[in-house]
């Protein structure tokens, strides 16, 4: 079946090119991180008329680490400044005009996009959401919903804390070596008593599980480039936060 001439406008964002000041400086998206909320809307007027997206466009969620996906629609857009009392990690649409958003300073921010179907989503995984395999919940909730075939879907997996960084206790390293199962051992290194884990590569795997195999993933990490992104470890106290963003 050939792919429609309907693209999707996605990205990954930085610190750079918004008006923020302070420890917000410069490009922060977070809603509820304390920011000038003037500031914050600028910043979005500026991701709007880079995209040519619509301010009235965007659907977020209330992101709780979970591995719960949203279908969302027109409906669920609204203004930038009120936070969804909804709690979902992922959010999913068929519908154009409607752009999706989460939150990152760490998390794997991951984007979706089926070309056939023309269905989208967003994800946000940390540890927890990559444990209980929140990747593979979004593949199955486009094929269940839309009829996407996996074999259709495109990932990008952005910029998040990498393996040099992301050292973690046992407890974590044994939940994920239970979703992983023979696939930890490429994401999953001692390190005396902690663990270096790669939550990109353990989603890249948990993608490829689930038949998805067109996937790119950015080699930077939060926590190395503080001067780009945030870093919810390595930066203490009041931060900003970027966003990953896609939308038909």
């Amino acid at each position: 079946m050939a792919a429609p001439n309907i693209t999707a406008v996605h990205a990954f964002t930085t610190r750079f090119g918004g008006v923020s000041r302070g420890v917000y400086n410069s490009m922060n998206l977070g809603l509820n991180q304390g920011d000038d909320p003037a500031s914050v809307s600028s910043n979005y007027a500026i991701i709007c008329r880079t995209l040519s997206l619509q301010r009235g466009s965007f659907a977020g969620s209330r992101q709780v680490h979970g591995a719960h996906i949203r279908t969302v629609t027109r409906a669920d857009c609204g203004k930038l400044s009120v936070i969804p009392t909804y709690e979902a990690d992922g959010l999913l649409t068929g519908e154009s005009g409607v752009t999706l958003i989460v939150f990152a300073a760490d998390c794997v921010p991951i984007l979706l996009h089926d070309p056939v179907r023309c269905v989208i989503s967003a994800i946000h995984s940390g540890w927890r959401g990559t444990s209980r395999d929140i990747v593979g919940a979004a593949v199955r909730k486009m094929s269940h919903e839309f009829g996407c075939s996996p074999a259709d879907i495109r990932a990008a997996i952005g910029p998040s804390i990498s393996k040099c960084c992301y050292d973690t206790d046992s407890d974590v390293a044994d939940v994920l070596k239970e979703t992983l199962l023979s696939g930890a051992e490429y994401c999953i290194t001692a390190r005396g008593e902690k663990y270096m884990i790669d939550l990109k590569e353990a989603n890249r795997l948990l993608l490829r599980k689930a038949g998805v195999y067109d996937i790119d993933i950015s080699d930077e990490c939060t926590s190395c480039l503080t001067d780009k992104y945030w870093s919810h470890r390595r930066i203490s106290g009041r931060r900003g936060s970027q966003a990953a963003l896609i939308a038909i």
